[in-house]
């Protein structure tokens, strides 16, 4: 059996600069298309019809249908541009979170481009349940991480990072730009996660989620909480994770061996 969790498919997403007219008919042809592409109409491998003729099949702006493409390609329906058009894919594409691969790792492993900058880094004594996740006494002092991540240019997801007081300084000396912090610890200063526990729930978007995402306020997410550790247990950082719309599947195969999950860029 298999049971999948997914921030909505794109059909919820707003828009940050579009009217509600404007809204309603963006997700209006990305649902047609998305219904060509799952029927098999527009076939894998195929072109996406070229901007300028999908504003006149929809009698649409040209920035109403670029919101439309934008929110396939979110949803890994279509891929990287070909000129001005793209490639019809809807393969299946999905990370086990049992390797514990980071998410530049996942997502490049896919032939996707990974980004991700640090908006703020701030010393703070920790909160009580960050205090429990990450097995340190009350009010010792933590590094809270607001970081926004990118998937092919476009925001994808906002981390919420409390790393442990032992690994603090080694993540504020990373670059605003850094591409991967796990990666990072674990190639600068050989602190590597091997252990990792998951907690996956979804939530409306507040004001500030909305503005990094540039998505409508009460927009749904899908959030992915997780704690991760080294071989010794020893926690690392933990993490409250917010998922753009359509942007990411996770999926739970069950067996009577294992459980293992998964992570796919949204598909249906």
């Amino acid at each position: 059996m298999n049971t999948s969790t997914t921030g909505g498919g794109g059909a919820g997403t707003g828009s940050g600069t579009g009217s509600g007219t404007g809204t309603v008919r963006y997700l209006e042809i990305a649902e047609a298309l998305r219904r060509e592409i799952l029927s098999g109409e527009l076939p894998v491998g195929a072109h996406l019809p070229s901007e300028s003729d999908l504003a006149a099949r929809w009698s649409a702006s040209r920035g109403t249908v670029r919101q439309a493409v934008a929110t396939l390609a979110a949803e890994g329906l279509i891929g990287s541009r070909q000129g001005a058009r793209r490639i019809v894919l809807r393969r299946e594409r999905r990370h086990s979170f049992g390797e514990l691969n980071s998410f530049a790792q996942w997502a490049e492993g896919l032939g996707h481009r990974a980004a991700g900058r640090f908006l703020s880094r701030t010393r703070r004594p920790a909160t009580t349940e960050e205090a429990d996740r990450l097995a340190l006494a009350p009010g010792t002092q933590v590094l809270a991480v607001l970081r926004l991540r990118l998937l092919d240019g476009e925001p994808t997801m906002v981390e919420r990072t409390a790393y442990a007081d032992w690994v603090a300084a080694a993540v504020e000396a990373l670059p605003a730009d850094c591409r991967s912090v796990m990666d990072s610890l674990a190639e600068g200063s050989g602190i590597v996660a091997h252990y990792g526990e998951h907690l996956i729930d979804a939530l409306p978007a507040g004001s500030e989620d909305a503005r990094l995402l540039e998505i409508r306020r009460g927009s749904p997410l899908l959030r992915q909480r997780h704690v991760s550790a080294t071989a010794t247990g020893r926690p690392i950082e933990w993490s409250d994770d917010r998922y753009r719309a359509g942007s990411v599947t996770f999926s739970v195969s069950n067996s009577s061996v294992a459980t293992p999950l998964e992570r796919r860029v949204g598909d249906h």
